[in-house]
């Protein structure tokens, strides 16, 4: 069965260039405009991973990292970030908040690839 992946990201091309990545990988994916988008479709199914931005709209990354650790079915569900934000205090609010990686775009699909894989189970 092919593991889920939640892709929350304001832009629909990061979103594209991201799906048809993990997609080609053999993943499933969910789509979600920002953070509160992306709450509202987690709706107790198994999640495999998250990626998610940082700067949208309605619920910033952090933010979402955060209320996504609340909810008991999520809590250890691993957060891969993918940001244009690259300084070191935004990686540790980050970290602080949950996010177990931390890739600043623009990024290789390959270098995202490698993340997924070590974060994803077999």
């Amino acid at each position: 069965m092919a593991k889920t992946i939640l892709v929350v990201d304001d832009s629909s091309s990061v979103r594209q260039v991201v799906g048809i990545a993990l997609k080609a990988a053999g993943y499933d994916i969910i789509e979600a405009s920002d953070g509160r988008d992306a709450l509202s479709k987690l709706t107790g199914q198994k999640v495999h991973l998250m990626i998610s931005d940082v700067n949208m709209p309605n619920m910033d990354g952090i933010t979402f990292v955060k209320e996504v650790k609340k909810l008991p079915a999520y809590k250890f569900t691993p957060i891969i970030m993918l940001t244009t934000e690259s300084q070191d205090s935004k990686k540790l609010e980050g970290q602080a908040a949950g996010a177990k990686a931390w890739i600043v775009k623009p990024f290789q699909p390959a270098q995202m690839m490698a993340a997924v894989s070590k974060l994803i189970m077999p």
